[in-house]
């Protein structure tokens, strides 16, 4: 009952901030943001967390259903797909989050795709208890670095790192700005 309340109320948090951030989406069409994130409706609650999260390390993140409210998931369009475009060249990156509901995602290889063919920063967070080097029936999704969240050796900091194997690779910020993983 405990956990329900606290997802019901980080949820309703997201939504609150949803219309503010909104209008800081569409009333800014030439800033670049941080985290378009790739996901499955069907993962909602884990999204929800996982957006407080990201944001809570000083990111800014992108969920269809929180910053673009007005969209009707029942009444997908031409419409949907062209705003969702011009939402991801908003984004320095994609990450998509995979889980056992992303292969039933008519939507996520699509972003997947576009965004990998528009910018080409694109890394995996696994977000459930799927194994990242099983990923039966999305095998391509084994050819993109992925994403692990956690401390800085030798801080309390808690930031993203982008991973090419367990032993090779570098923090977000650097990866974004052009820089490869580095074997340690």
């Amino acid at each position: 009952m405990e956990r329900q309340s606290l997802y019901k109320s980080e949820y309703n948090s997201i939504l609150s901030k949803s219309i503010s951030e909104q209008k800081l989406f569409s009333a800014t069409p030439g800033k670049t943001f941080d985290i378009f994130l790739s996901h499955s409706s069907d993962d909602a609650k884990l999204v929800a967390g996982l957006k407080l999260e990201l944001e809570d390390l000083g990111f800014s993140v992108y969920v269809d259903w929180i910053e673009d409210a007005h969209l009707d998931r029942k009444n997908v369009s031409k419409k949907t797909a062209l705003l969702l475009q011009q939402r991801m060249k908003q984004f320095r990156t994609l990450i998509y989050a995979f889980s056992e509901n992303a292969s039933n995602s008519k939507w996520m290889p699509w972003e997947l795709g576009y965004f990998d063919g528009i910018k080409g920063k694109v890394a995996v967070l696994p977000i459930s208890k799927t194994n990242k080097s099983s990923f039966v029936g999305s095998e391509y999704l084994g050819i993109y670095y992925y994403v692990q969240i956690d401390t800085i050796s030798g801080t309390n900091t808690t930031t993203l790192w982008i991973h090419e194997t367990s032993n090779k690779y570098i923090m977000f910020n650097a990866w974004t700005n052009g820089s490869e993983p580095i074997q340690r």
